[in-house]
């Protein structure tokens, strides 16, 4: 697989190989070792997740408070997605930026994102269905959302009239959600993911 790290800090794109011939299949779509490796610490695995969207739904932009946050390794296994990533750490060089990523049932490819960042997606197709492979349990006191229309992230959702949750469409908007002390600390963020990585920890040994 390939490991191809995003412009905003913290997050990669992972493209797997894939084998196939006239039985079908086979790829590997998750390597601890080689995460480990590109991201600088093992991925803990403590809860998987998945979701079915229709056309045109969008889902977040969810994030969590930092510590513990929640980093994830997100893929798509039927149909099509617009995945992005939208750095929401307070003083980092690229606040405020979003980048997006198409994962598919044809190229396979999968994105991680770190503990602080902020995720969200388009379904491009009809039961459009993600896998996700979480850090942390789900903390509902601890999970938070920036409105995914707002108008300083300027996110270029491709759906006419995007469908949200009630709970998507209530969330604050960047700015409020930092007015109100929500946002994670850039350094925080630093810190926290520093102190994940093992020293003298061969990723080629596994777990």
């Amino acid at each position: 697989m390939k490991i191809r790290p995003l412009s905003i800090e913290g997050a990669w794109e992972i493209t797997p190989q894939q084998h196939g011939d006239a039985r079908g299949m086979f790829m590997e779509w998750y390597r601890f070792d080689r995460l480990a490796e590109a991201v600088g610490h093992p991925l803990r695995l403590a809860q998987a997740n998945m979701s079915v969207s229709a056309r045109g739904v969008v889902r977040g932009i969810h994030f969590a408070d930092v510590p513990p946050g929640q980093a994830k390794y997100i893929t798509c296994v039927r149909g099509a997605v617009l995945d992005v990533v939208v750095d929401l750490r307070l003083g980092s060089p690229t606040f405020g930026r979003w980048e997006a990523v198409r994962l598919d049932d044809a190229d396979r490819r999968a994105v991680y994102l770190g503990e602080g960042l902020g995720h969200g997606f388009c379904a491009l197709t009809d039961d459009a269905t993600l896998n996700y492979l979480c850090s942390t349990t789900y903390n509902p006191s601890g999970e938070h959302a920036v409105h995914p229309l707002d108008e300083e992230l300027g996110i270029e959702w491709p759906a006419e009239t995007p469908r949200l949750s009630a709970r998507d469409a209530a969330a604050p908007t960047l700015a409020h959600a930092r007015g109100a002390g929500l946002l994670p600390e850039y350094e925080a963020c630093r810190s926290f993911v520093a102190g994940l990585r093992p020293d003298g920890m061969s990723y080629s040994d596994g777990i």
